[in-house]
């Protein structure tokens, strides 16, 4: 399985927003802030990202950092309150 990182592209308008698809999925579509989050291969994001800044249409991209954050903690000390309520059946 390959790795995908997400990009957050800012776009004018929203009609343009199926024509990335050729980028990579297409994951969500905000019509409010008018972004999109789009999923590519961790080895062409360079190569896609220097693509989808030169279109007309295209505002921002940002890359997402969830690859590079540490997503396993130590010394998580479970709450004593929900490990009673859980044990009762609540």
């Amino acid at each position: 399985m390959k790795e995908r990182q997400g990009l957050i592209v800012y776009v004018t308008q929203l009609k343009f927003a199926k024509s990335l698809r050729k980028y990579g999925n297409v994951h969500f579509i905000s019509r409010k802030l008018k972004y999109v989050v789009l999923y590519c291969n961790r080895d062409e994001i360079e190569m896609a990202i220097n693509k989808i800044q030169r279109l007309p249409f295209v505002k921002d991209v940002v890359e997402s950092f969830r690859p590079f954050l540490k997503t396993e903690y130590e010394n998580a000390k479970p709450d004593k309150a929900k490990e009673y309520d859980y044990k009762i059946g609540l």
